[in-house]
C-alpha cells in the first residue's frame, strides 16, 4: 500500500501543479501532508520530516546554486559567455554545437557535481542557442546527458563513491568500466535522443542570456575560458595532487579549496574581478549583478525545499524500505535486481543519492552468495538511480527553469533523456558481464 500512495501522491503533484496551476511550492506541501498522513505517520512526525526535508536538501544545494547563479550571471552580463559562445563557434561550426556542448559536458561532469556543472555551462548553451538561432534544447540536452552520466555512474561523485567504498570495489577498475559504459550511454541519451528535440523552439531563461556588446569590450577568450573553468581547475587539481600527499598542510589546503562550496566561493571572487571590476564596473553594480542573480533562482530554492520535504516523508514512510523488501527475494539476475531497486526507489523518492546508497545495502549479500563483480553492480546501482525524474527531483526544476518549458515538455525531454541514461547503463553492465564471463 505505501507504493500505491507514493504513487497516488505522485499523481496527484503533477495535477496540481499542471492542471490546477497552483504554486509549486504549495502544491508539495499539500501532497507531502496528504501522503505523510495516508503512510500512517503521527500529524508531528510529518511536520519533522518536512523541516528535516527541506533543511537536508536546501543545506546541500543552496550554497552551490547561489554561487552558481552570481557566477552565471557574471559570465553571461560580462560578454565573457558571448566571447565563449564565439569561440567555441569558430572552432566547431555551429552544425557542430551539440557534439562540443556534449564533450565539455562530459570533461566537466568529470570531476565537478552535477548542480555546478549545469550552473557553469547552461548560461553558455543559452547564449550561444539565442546568438546563433539554436534550438536550446537541441544544443543543450548532449551536455546535461554527459552530466548525469557522470554524476550517475562515475565515482568519485557522492552516490557511486559511496557504494563502492561499501562493496569494497577498485576506484581504477569501477572508473575503467564506468566511462566505457558512459560512451554509448551519452550517445544515444544525448546525441542520438537530443537530435529529436529540434522542434522545441522556446526562449529560454532571458536572465541567462548575454547582452551583445561589441567584441572589443568584451573580456579575453582567454580571460573568460579561465574564469568560467576555475572551480573545475581547482577541484580537478585537488583530485589528482592530494592522493599523493600525506598529511600536510598543502593537502589539507587543497582538500579545502577542492570543496564544491568552496571552490564556487573563489570563482565569484576572481569573476567579480576579472568579469567585473576589470570590465570598467563598480563594486556596487558588481553587487547588484550578484543580487539580481540570487532572484532569478529565488523560487527554485522552495521548489528544491518542497522537494526534500516529499522525499523524507517518503523516506520516514517506510517507502524506500518497502521495495526493498518487496524485491529482495526475486529471481532476477543480481545486476538487474540492483538496477531495478534503484529504479523503483529513484522514481518514487525522487533522490538518486538515497535511491543508490539505499539499495546498496540490501544488495551486499548478494556479491558474497552470487559472487557477481563489485564494480559492474556499483554501475548498475548507479544506472538504476537515474531512472525517470519527474516532479520530486530537484534536477527537474533545474531544467524546466532555465530552459522555460512546460511540465509536460519536461517529462517528454528531459524525464525521457534521464530514462535512456539509466536504461543504457544497465544494458552497458550486462555486455561487459557477458565479454568478462
Amino acid at each position: 500500500m505505501s507504493l500505491a500512495f507514493t504513487l497516488i501522491g505522485i499523481l496527484a503533484l503533477i495535477v496540481l501543479i499542471s492542471i490546477v496551476r497552483l504554486n509549486t511550492f504549495l502544491a508539495f506541501l499539500a501532497v507531502t501532508v496528504g501522503v505523510g498522513l495516508a503512510l500512517g505517520l503521527p500529524a508531528l512526525t510529518i511536520v519533522d520530516s518536512i523541516q528535516k526535508g527541506i533543511g537536508g536538501t536546501l543545506g546541500s544545494i543552496t550554497a552551490i546554486i547561489a554561487l552558481g547563479a552570481m557566477l552565471g550571471k557574471l559570465v553571461a552580463q560580462s560578454g565573457a559567455a558571448e566571447r565563449i559562445a564565439f569561440k567555441l563557434m569558430e572552432l566547431v561550426g555551429t552544425s557542430n554545437a551539440r557534439w562540443a556542448f556534449m564533450l565539455t559536458g562530459f570533461i566537466v561532469g568529470l570531476p565537478l557535481f552535477y548542480s555546478v556543472g549545469f550552473m557553469l555551462l547552461t548560461p553558455v548553451v543559452i547564449t550561444v542557442a539565442y546568438r546563433y538561432k539554436l534550438p536550446a534544447l537541441y544544443i543543450g540536452l548532449p551536455m546535461l546527458a554527459s552530466l548525469s552520466v557522470t554524476q550517475g555512474y562515475l565515482p568519485p561523485h557522492p552516490a557511486p563513491l559511496a557504494i563502492l567504498k561499501q562493496f569494497n570495489a577498485s576506484m581504477g577498475t569501477t572508473l575503467f568500466y564506468g566511462i566505457i559504459i558512459a560512451i554509448p550511454a551519452i550517445l544515444i541519451s544525448g546525441a542520438l535522443f537530443g537530435s529529436t528535440l529540434k522542434k522545441y523552439k522556446n526562449l529560454p531563461n532571458p536572465a541567462f542570456i548575454a547582452p551583445e556588446m561589441n567584441h572589443d569590450k568584451m573580456p579575453s577568450t582567454t580571460t573568460s575560458f579561465l574564469t568560467l573553468l576555475f572551480p573545475l581547475i581547482l577541484i580537478g587539481t585537488s583530485a589528482v595532487v592530494t592522493p599523493f600527499l600525506t598529511g600536510s598542510w598543502l593537502k589539507e589546503t587543497l582538500l579545502f579549496i577542492g570543496e564544491p562550496i568552496i571552490s564556487m566561493f573563489l570563482a565569484v571572487i576572481l569573476a567579480s574581478f576579472t568579469l567585473g571590476l576589470r570590465q570598467g564596473k563598480s563594486m556596487p553594480e558588481v553587487t547588484n549583478l550578484l543580487t539580481d542573480a540570487i532572484k532569478d533562482v529565488a523560487m527554485l530554492f522552495l521548489i528544491f525545499g518542497g522537494a526534500g520535504a516529499f522525499k523524507q516523508v517518503l523516506t520516514d514512510g517506510g517507502v524506500s524500505q518497502s521495495i526493498a523488501d518487496m524485491m529482495e527475494h526475486s529471481t532476477l539476475h543480481p545486476y538487474v535486481l540492483g538496477w531495478g531497486m534503484a529504479a523503483l526507489i529513484r522514481i518514487c523518492v525522487g533522490s538518486s543519492t538515497v535511491s543508490g546508497i539505499t539499495t546498496a545495502g540490501f544488495v551486499a549479500p548478494l556479491l558474497i552468495s552470487t559472487g557477481v563483480d563489485p564494480n559492474l553492480m556499483v554501475l548498475s546501482i548507479g544506472a538504476g538511480s537515474m531512472m525517470f525524474s519527474h516532479v520530486n527531483d530537484t534536477g527537474f526544476w533545474l531544467f524546466r527553469e532555465y530552459f522555460q518549458i512546460s511540465m509536460t515538455d519536461t517529462l517528454k525531454t528531459w524525464s525521457i533523456m534521464e530514462t535512456l541514461v539509466s536504461v543504457t547503463g544497465l544494458a552497458g553492465v550486462m555486455v561487459l558481464h557477458w565479454l568478462l564471463s
